[in-house]
């Protein structure tokens, strides 16, 4: 595991997956055995290594990564480190005969994508990309809805993300300052269009075209030391994509997202779906919907205050089962995946998919034009 001192490769990858499969005793296959990970970490400062083992019950760490390739033993490489090192990383790995699992995006270009995938899938080897907002309790509600045919015929999607970044001078960062470089991998596109096209494409219909501006809000931060420098990435997008939806129908999806903008919605992220049968907004974890039959009949009249308290006329799709952590579903699948051949559809492949859908935004940008964003050839 390479990268899990920063915050998702610690929080969600090592702590809340593969330490918590291994407090539960491993992974279970549909023979009934149970595979336990037995982690290794990887990086560079030695005490921080080794600190992070030492929490969590872990008995392996260094800071040779290329001495850890060469243990046979080792199966799988995990990477959550910079996107830029990425495609390096895992090409290494793959020459070692090692599965691949990481996060994303991928690589920073469609290029390093493509070619990291290619290589993946011409290995033999199985290999995996993170595509963790899929698991989230909010989604799977959804993705049941629009499976139970709850919509109807799919007219559109409206994603709302995003939170206030403090800037650094009056309050401490929440994010890492290189987020907000662009010559270190920074950028809200590249950061969060990987995830979109994920999402869009397996709940929504597949993206044929996008028009995104994007935007630096903030253009001054301060960083972990308290010292002043230069945004250099965008902070914000907001961006329109055609869909063709699962039923062949056209999906308007409209993206706004941002690191400069105050909550005022349920959660971080909403997904809210029109469709002619019935309409749902779900969060990360809930789910609400009305159907056709129980949508009321407002009347616009601006002299008057409205009375309507239109929060209260959805309906929660409830919790009909326990829901676990995104990450550590995903991780199960891939452990079993790699041990037993179980289907597996979050690769590489998947992956570049992301980083041609932000390749697309960025062209629109600069270009100030719809771009599209035809089949992916890997």
């Amino acid at each position: 595991m390479h990268g899990v001192t920063g915050r998702m490769g610690m929080n969600q990858h090592l702590i809340r997956s593969i330490v918590a499969i291994r407090k539960q005793g491993g992974v279970t296959l549909s023979n009934g055995d149970k595979v336990m990970p037995d982690p290794i970490l990887i990086g560079r400062n030695a005490e921080k290594m080794e600190a992070l083992a030492k929490a969590w019950n872990i008995a392996r760490w260094g800071t040779d990564l290329d001495q850890a390739l060469a243990n046979p033993d080792d199966t799988v490489f995990f990477d959550a480190g910079t996107t830029q090192m990425r495609p390096t990383l895992l090409a290494s790995a793959i020459r070692a005969g090692k599965h691949v699992y990481c996060e994303k995006p991928i690589a920073t270009n469609l290029n390093e994508a493509v070619e990291i995938a290619r290589l993946a899938e011409q290995s033999g080897l199985k290999h995996g990309a993170v595509q963790d907002k899929l698991f989230l309790p909010g989604l799977r509600k959804l993705d049941m809805l629009r499976r139970a045919g709850f919509f109807g015929k799919m007219l559109s999607v409206r994603l709302e993300f995003g939170y206030w970044v403090f800037e650094g001078d009056l309050q401490p960062i929440q994010r890492p300052s290189w987020n907000y470089r662009q010559e270190d991998g920074g950028g809200m596109i590249l950061d969060m269009m990987c995830h979109w096209r994920y999402v869009l494409d397996n709940l929504f219909g597949e993206v044929k075209s996008i028009s995104c501006i994007g935007a630096t809000h903030i253009p001054q931060r301060w960083d972990e030391a308290g010292k002043p420098y230069k945004a250099t990435a965008d902070d914000a997008a907001y961006a329109t994509a055609e869909l063709v939806g699962h039923g062949g129908e056209p999906v308007i999806a409209q993206m706004n997202m941002s690191w400069a903008t105050r909550v005022n919605r349920e959660d971080l992220v909403t997904f809210h779906v029109d469709g002619t049968h019935g309409s749902a907004v779900a969060g990360l974890s809930s789910c609400k919907a009305q159907s056709r039959v129980n949508t009321p009949r407002p009347v616009w009249n601006p002299d008057e205050k409205q009375t309507m308290n239109f929060s209260d006329q959805w309906q929660d799709v409830p919790d009909t089962q326990v829901y676990d952590n995104g990450f550590k579903i995903q991780w199960e699948h891939f452990i079993r995946h790699v041990v037993e051949n179980e289907p597996y559809k979050w690769t590489l492949p998947e992956g570049a998919k992301g980083v041609q859908l932000v390749e697309a935004a960025l062209e629109s940008w600069k270009e100030r034009r719809w771009v599209d964003v035809p089949a992916l050839q890997v």
